[in-house]
């Protein structure tokens, strides 16, 4: 026989955890309940809007069905409810494995408003997220050993392949993790892949369906949304990505759309290790923003300022269009766009204004087959385009308005390969 799905109540302002939590007359009070108990396939957990949860945090390793999923969202009227985590839900992650360059963090306390933990078949939205740091006092803000923050951490590790986990329509803000830790789950919303204790038996630990829409995040360290690092990050060597490797070892189904991100410490949007990862209707607005001396101070033997708005890692035939980035600030990259060490990237129809950085970077030697058309660059610094090492860029039919005195090719950065074809160059005037 079939299990019932159960619907949960929980509210800060009326509710008492010696409720049932089964109505929303009798609601919990706290989110440690809902972690005391064992969800289902099609189980509901609602928080009343206008509930604040502090100090509170959802951690999540239940699993729905495709027809059934699990859904963790609002009821009544007001605000979007708030769990604010400060600095609690602390967890370890380890990948298992080092990274693809040694100065890259792989193990760690994390803390995490909300985490999905080898969860699948789960929808969530309507909610909003704050992680910020004030239980743990002792910490300096740009300390490299700062504990790693998270507004909602999705890990897959002990159960082969995770399908369709959505997340939209939330708010996420003030998470003061880490600026130099850019592989932790560490920002706004992260997602990795980490090696199972028993991979022969559970299955290479990867994602088939994941949607981040209509998400708006905001002062935020480090990244803005970032799907996902895997420990299997050494499958992936070289240029030419075999869409066989992605099936196996990488990730299928990726769509970031219509989100927002501001003020993300380091990067905005970027999707990794993804087959055909879709990335449209988003908006970069002022992202690098801890990439300067200012804050990022005490790097110890962590890597360089290095940040750039939207773009791909490791991805084959990724599809960027309708975006736009704006005020993206200066660092080693500070570009709107960049095509990173993928196969077949595509940028087409996006916007991209006054990034310090420039308008785009094709990046080093294995970026390849990328193209970049049917753009418009308004007022971007630096150099518009940045060829760094690339054998084979296309540019083509876009709309580049550029200041007097900046450089089609941005200085440094113009050693690599290049094919410029039907783009107007327009100088705009002082």
């Amino acid at each position: 026989m079939k299990r019932k799905s159960i619907t949960y109540y929980v509210s800060s302002v009326r509710g008492n955890d010696k409720n049932d939590g089964l109505t929303q007359e009798t609601p919990f009070r706290t989110l440690h309940q809902i972690m005391e108990t064992e969800l289902g396939a099609g189980d509901r957990i609602l928080l009343e809007r206008g509930s604040v949860f502090e100090n509170q945090y959802l951690h999540i390793r239940s699993r729905g069905e495709k027809e059934n999923v699990i859904e963790i969202a609002s009821y009544g009227e007001g605000n979007l409810p708030c769990i604010c985590a400060n600095g609690t839900g602390i967890w370890y992650q380890d990948y298992g494995t080092q990274l693809d360059s040694p100065a890259h963090v792989y193990r760690g306390n994390v803390s995490s408003a909300i985490l999905l933990y080898d969860a699948e078949y789960i929808w969530i939205h309507d909610l909003e997220i704050t992680n910020k740091d004030t239980i743990t006092r002792d910490e300096m803000y740009s300390a490299p050993h700062k504990m790693d923050r998270t507004g909602v951490a999705v890990i897959a590790q002990n159960r082969g392949t995770l399908h369709e986990i959505t997340l939209q329509n939330l708010l996420i803000h003030d998470v003061n993790g880490n600026v130099y830790n850019k592989h932790m789950n560490n920002g706004g919303i992260y997602m990795t892949a980490l090696k199972p204790q028993n991979e022969e038996q559970t299955g290479i630990a990867r994602y088939d369906g994941v949607t981040v829409e209509d998400c708006c995040v905001w002062n935020v360290s480090r990244w803005g949304i970032a799907v996902g690092y895997t420990y299997q990050h050494a499958r992936f060597a070289g240029a030419e990505l075999q869409e066989e490797w992605f099936r196996k070892y990488g990730h299928e189904n990726i769509i970031l759309r219509n989100n927002y991100v501001k003020n993300a410490g380091g990067d905005a949007i970027t999707p990794m290790y993804a087959l055909r990862p879709l990335v449209e209707h988003n908006t970069s607005d002022s992202c690098a923003a801890e990439m300067n001396d200012r804050i990022y101070c005490h790097p110890e033997d962590r890597m360089g300022k290095v940040a750039a708005a939207i773009w791909p890692w490791k991805c084959k035939d990724a599809l960027f269009r309708f975006n736009e980035a704006v005020d993206t600030r200066l660092n080693q990259d500070g570009m709107a766009y960049d095509a990173d060490s993928g196969d077949g990237t595509i940028y087409e129809y996006n916007y991209s204004r006054q990034n310090e950085g420039g308008c785009v970077m094709f990046c080093l030697e294995e970026a390849i087959h990328n193209t970049f058309r049917k753009n418009i660059s308004y007022d971007d610094l630096g150099g518009i385009l940045s060829p760094s090492g690339n054998p084979d860029a296309s540019v083509s039919e876009n709309q580049f308005y550029i200041r007097k005195g900046v450089p089609l090719l941005r200085k440094n950065m113009c050693d690599g390969e290049i094919t410029l074809k039907n783009n107007t160059i327009t100088v705009l005037k002082e």
